[in-house]
């Protein structure tokens, strides 16, 4: 069952049209990968997802509401969190602190209520730990709910911050480039964890660099070059699809 719809998505920034009349769509429960070469336009499609931009022409359907044009905290308060590529973390927050302010959207405190810690932010703050330690344990970080993100390693920073996307309850979670600059221990470790959140019951929409990661947990993949659609498939048809692996020589392999 379909859960985003994306239609005919355009985006130009003056004279360059960074997304070109894109289609495609996210099922329940299912990692939907979205990769190209550097400057496909990747990012810009998640933005126009998620509301940071709006769409030239086009439009992004969730759960059938028209989404694209809607402010971002909108998009998340339905149900449609994200992460990106730098992490984006309150250095002088706890870990379980920067899940109550990703949960915000939900909570009806705001954000402000939240970091200046206001007693209605106080008394959501209690009722929703036990939620975000079950989300902590899932991701394994059950130990680090009182640390600062400063006190963890890059890999669990980055970890941190899927955590605090899906403080938000979310039914859909974008992931942008969630292993840059991970080891392969730490890159093998998200992998799984990207699939207990998938089984947990979230649609997954991943771009990511790292092709073995990309070909070892999307059930389906969206390849895009220059904003345009090149295919989209299986990962055994997107490896075997010539335009696919044309638009990659010279760069890394996708096998």
């Amino acid at each position: 069952m379909r859960i985003v719809e994306v239609e005919g998505l355009t985006k130009n920034f003056g004279g360059l049209r960074a997304v070109d009349g894109l289609s495609f769509h996210i099922d329940k429960m299912e990692i939907l990968g979205l990769i190209g070469p550097n400057g496909a336009g990747k990012t810009t499609v998640f933005n126009l997802i998620s509301g940071v931009y709006t769409p030239t022409r086009g439009t992004v359907r969730f759960r059938d509401a028209v989404i694209s044009g809607l402010k971002p905290h909108k998009v998340a308060r339905m149900g449609l969190a994200r992460t990106f590529q730098q992490t984006s973390l309150f250095q002088g927050m706890t870990v379980l602190e920067n899940m109550a302010v990703g949960a915000h959207c939900k909570s009806g405190i705001g954000i402000v209520g939240t970091i200046v810690n206001s007693r209605k932010a106080r008394t959501s703050f209690g009722r929703m730990t036990g939620k975000n330690l079950r989300i902590l344990k899932m991701l394994g970080l059950e130990k680090f709910g009182d640390e600062l993100p400063a006190n963890l390693s890059y890999g669990h920073q980055r970890t941190l911050a899927m955590a605090v996307a899906l403080a938000s309850d979310p039914e859909v979670l974008l992931l942008d480039e969630p292993v840059a600059g991970m080891n392969p221990e730490e890159t093998a470790r998200v992998m799984r964890l990207v699939q207990n959140i998938r089984d947990a019951g979230v649609a997954i929409l991943l771009v990511e660099h790292d092709m073995k990661m990309v070909m070892g947990i999307c059930d389906r993949i969206v390849a895009i070059s220059f904003g345009r659609k090149l295919a989209e498939g299986t990962p055994d048809e997107i490896r075997a699809d010539t335009a696919v692996i044309n638009a990659y020589l010279g760069s890394q392999s996708i096998d």
